[in-house]
């Protein structure tokens, strides 16, 4: 990978892994467009390192009280009680189906689910998906003609059923084109969260998943010697300045927009790239990068 490639795809992970259109879906079309070997799995989880980093800055006080409370309620059987220590019990609980997924299907992850159709598929289908949970959304916000507006639910009436359905939406993002935060946002946006509810639990249960991911896909590449080094931290550090910057502007676009640009963009994209496919002009599979 050379030094200009790790530039453009820091970039693109940086842009993409915080809004609802498949960060690992983009580093894979962007590579396939331009003509470079697939990064792969590992390149994608090492550089989502970089975007993690700026969540855990950008949400330091939540994440510095919810682990504050989390381990006092170990000892404290008074803080069980409090919001924050139980938020620390569902990030954990939400985290379970990814990481047994993960593991189980590491195989078919760094394999067939990076099949270009599959990437397409997925952006259409969950982009539908999403669509259909932000028009709910906002039919309850704004009511209607023969409808009162519907108060929808904050993450303090977040519950331990709810956290393990976040869990199993956040996993279906292990294939390549449904998107982390869409799946989770959708989920939320379903289960009756606000969309500032639902990004926010997004964001805050895909911190271990993520620093797991990541951390498990460094120690093979220090063993197995396959990673670029130089250019792949390279591509984490402009991921995490370009991450924070998308954070800040997503948290307060999602306020009060909806989330269709986003629906659009994801069809629009899934059909070209079948297009692209059958038309010969884009093989579905690509050679990963040996280094």
């Amino acid at each position: 990978m050379s030094w200009f490639q790790s530039l453009v795809l820091g970039l693109v992970q940086g842009l993409t892994e915080f809004l609802p259109v498949s960060s690992s879906a983009h580093l894979r079309l962007t590579a396939a467009f331009s003509g470079w070997d697939d990064p792969g799995a590992a390149f994608t989880a090492i550089t989502q390192l970089g975007t993690e980093a700026a969540v855990l800055i950008y949400f330091r006080k939540d994440v510095g009280r919810i682990l504050s409370a989390w381990f006092r309620s170990l000892t404290n059987k008074a803080m069980r009680r409090d919001h924050d220590a139980q938020m620390g019990w569902l990030v954990i609980v939400g985290s379970i189906p990814i990481g047994v997924l993960g593991v189980t299907l590491k195989d078919q992850i760094e394999g067939p689910f990076r099949d270009l159709r599959v990437t397409a598929t997925m952006l259409i289908v969950m982009g539908i998906v999403l669509g259909i949970a932000d028009r709910l959304a906002a039919r309850d916000e704004t009511g209607g003609r023969h409808r009162a507006a519907k108060q929808r639910k904050t993450l303090e009436e977040l519950n331990t059923k709810d956290g393990l359905l976040y869990g199993i939406c956040q996993a279906m993002a292990l294939v390549p084109g449904v998107s982390r935060s869409g799946a989770t946002i959708s989920g939320g946006l379903f289960m009756g969260y606000s969309r500032a509810a639902a990004a926010r639990y997004s964001f805050l249960l895909a911190m271990p998943a993520v620093l797991a991911s990541g951390t498990f896909e460094l120690k093979d590449a220090a063993e197995e010697g396959h990673v670029s080094w130089g250019p792949t931290v390279f591509a984490t550090i402009i991921a995490f300045v370009v991450g924070y910057a998308v954070i800040a502007w997503f948290m307060k676009f999602i306020s009060n927009k909806s989330f269709m640009p986003f629906v659009w963009y994801r069809i629009a994209l899934g059909f070209v790239i079948i297009g692209l496919v059958g038309a010969d002009v884009l093989s579905p599979h690509a050679a990963e990068s040996s280094g």
